[in-house]
């Protein structure tokens, strides 16, 4: 039977719902080539079409390929094969790829609003340990007054150098927070306010003049206890990061005769860090 009136006749039979099967017996065609030339274009009936496993992973594929996934991120999102996917979707049109610079400008602020949350969580999750441990301390007792005290001051102040011996309390510090501690240790070890000498450290370009109405304001004491203030020369070269309304520069509290108090601390120090064995050097 010449192939034009083979072909219709297995159409025919196609659209009257026969299977492959059922068509090649019927026009006793003997070979699936010649099948497959007379039913060339014409799609199966549903009701001929096996059910397979793996339909609802292929219309998921061609949901994919809409969107526009390449093969690779449909084959890892599936978890199937990259040759299963080409053979689902390779009918579909390819996807048209962003530009690099819009890529670019996309991942920028997919990267932006996961960073808004991620530190939002982090600070939250830090906020929480830091608030747990300073209710660990509670109030604070004199004694542990004095052995904080004097490790901040063995961290921040001046202290004796085998070629030079100052015996002389001499502290600074730019956080706002530690200078009230600094000044309640400085209670707690029984100096007096009066004795007291206090001097801003700042670079020439920031706002002196408000940066002592700050000191002051933090300290609580007297205006005659100020110094002049001790100025940095600006570099323009040096990129700084410490500038701005919120910068004030660091504070330097010295105690006027205070040789015994620097003793003390200096044992108080020596005896905290000599915890671990018997040495009580502080240096």
């Amino acid at each position: 039977m010449p192939l034009p009136q083979l072909r219709e006749r297995a159409v025919a039979l196609r659209r009257a719902g026969r299977s492959r099967r059922e068509i090649k017996e019927i026009l006793r065609i003997g070979s699936n080539q010649t099948l497959n030339d007379a039913l060339r274009g014409e799609p199966p009936q549903p009701s001929t079409r096996r059910p397979n496993a793996k339909d609802d992973l292929r219309a998921r594929a061609r949901e994919l390929r809409e969107q526009g996934l390449d093969y690779n991120k449909i084959a890892a999102e599936l978890h199937v094969s990259k040759s299963s996917v080409s053979l689902w979707v390779r009918d579909l049109p390819r996807p048209t790829y962003a530009a690099p610079k819009a890529a670019r400008e996309r991942h920028a602020a997919a990267m932006a609003r996961y960073w808004k949350v991620e530190r939002e969580r982090r600070e939250s999750a830090r906020a929480a340990v830091s608030t747990a441990a300073a209710g660990e301390l509670s109030r604070l007792t004199d004694r542990e007054i004095l052995i904080a005290g004097a490790i901040a001051y063995w961290c921040e102040g001046a202290k004796n150098k085998p070629y030079r011996r100052t015996d002389r309390v001499d502290f600074i510090n730019s956080g706002p927070k530690m200078i009230k501690f600094f000044l309640r240790f400085l209670d707690a070890a029984g100096a007096s306010r009066e004795s007291l000498i206090l001097r801003v450290c700042i670079h020439e370009s920031a706002d002196v003049h408000r940066a002592q109405e700050f000191w002051l304001e933090v300290t609580g004491c007297g205006e005659a206890q100020f110094r002049k203030p001790q100025l940095k020369r600006h570099n323009p070269r040096t990129v700084r990061k410490n500038t701005g309304e919120e910068y004030y520069g660091c504070l330097r509290i010295q105690v006027r005769r205070s040789i015994t108090l620097y003793r003390k601390i200096e044992g108080w120090a020596g005896a905290v860090m000599a915890a671990g064995g018997n040495d009580h050097d502080p240096n």
